[in-house]
């Protein structure tokens, strides 16, 4: 009597586009397609989506950080998927079935449609174009590793960077060099980025990580409602005028200064010890 043969190990799972991981108050988000160097697919935006939803809705979470799996940050679309230009999966996926019934997810997904209520951390461990660097926009702090580059290339596609791009781009760094960086397709290398204000801080190759916890654990140390309506008041008065920013301001700084963690913030200076938050 022969031995039948053992059944074949069954395929492992792939692994997911988007890696979410909890480090402490921090929701770290790896776009995970390193093979496509994180080339934004449906899958990846849905995720994306979800879990910005996700964050959102827990307020135990104080910062997030998003950064790339590999030597890339995120290269923009994935141009060979087609769904850019209206092509459409032989077989969609969960994830890309449900792009397709709500395009807004895509939006939701690169954060064209809102400001998180959080401080969001980039920390750019490699090329960061197109979609990738329009989704860098709407983050607050950014790091990037020394051999970073950006970029909107979408005019040599026959696309335009309209997820913001032509929006955000000439109010954060000065307006020739955003728009020859739009029209041209021209590159910034991480110390260029840093010259004119794209970044924050540029760190050694693999360094951005550690960098950007070491941001986070700062935002944690501090009062979450200080935090929550500084980041809300600086977006909402955005580039209006004073006159019009002002009562936006004060609105934030009355919520604050009434709170309890106000309080707390007074009496802990005086007796010299740490505050405990409450975020109330």
């Amino acid at each position: 009597m022969t031995d039948a043969p053992a059944p074949a190990a069954p395929d492992p799972e792939p692994a997911p586009s988007l890696l979410v991981e909890r480090v402490d108050t921090t929701v770290v988000l790896t776009l995970h397609r390193p093979e496509r160097r994180n080339a934004l697919s449906l899958d990846l935006l849905v995720r994306l989506a979800d879990a910005w939803d996700a964050i959102e809705a827990d307020p135990s979470v104080r910062s997030a950080i998003l950064t790339g799996a590999g030597d890339h940050y995120c290269v923009g679309g994935d141009l060979s998927a087609g769904w850019m230009v209206g092509g459409r999966a032989a077989e969609p996926t969960e994830h890309e079935r449900r792009a397709q019934a709500d395009p807004a997810l895509i939006a939701r997904g690169l954060l064209l449609l809102h400001h998180l209520r959080v401080p969001v951390i980039a920390a750019v461990n490699g090329d960061c174009m197109g979609g990738g660097c329009e989704m860098l926009q709407q983050t607050d702090i950014r790091i990037a590793e020394e051999h970073a580059r950006f970029g909107v290339p979408e005019v040599h596609r026959g696309l335009i960077a309209g997820a913001g791009s032509t929006m955000r781009l000439k109010r954060q760094i000065p307006y020739a060099v955003a728009m020859e960086m739009l029209l041209t397709g021209r590159i910034l290398d991480a110390e260029e980025a840093l010259r004119w204000g794209l970044v924050t801080h540029v760190v050694p190759r693999g360094e951005g990580r550690a960098r950007a916890l070491e941001i986070a654990g700062r935002i944690a140390a501090a009062a979450p409602l200080s935090v929550a309506e500084t980041k809300a008041s600086a977006i909402e008065t955005g580039w209006l005028p004073e006159s019009e920013a002002r009562p936006i301001e004060t609105a934030h700084t009355q919520r604050v200064t009434r709170s309890q963690d106000a309080q707390e913030g007074m009496r802990a200076f005086v007796e010299k010890r740490p505050p405990r938050w409450t975020g109330t």
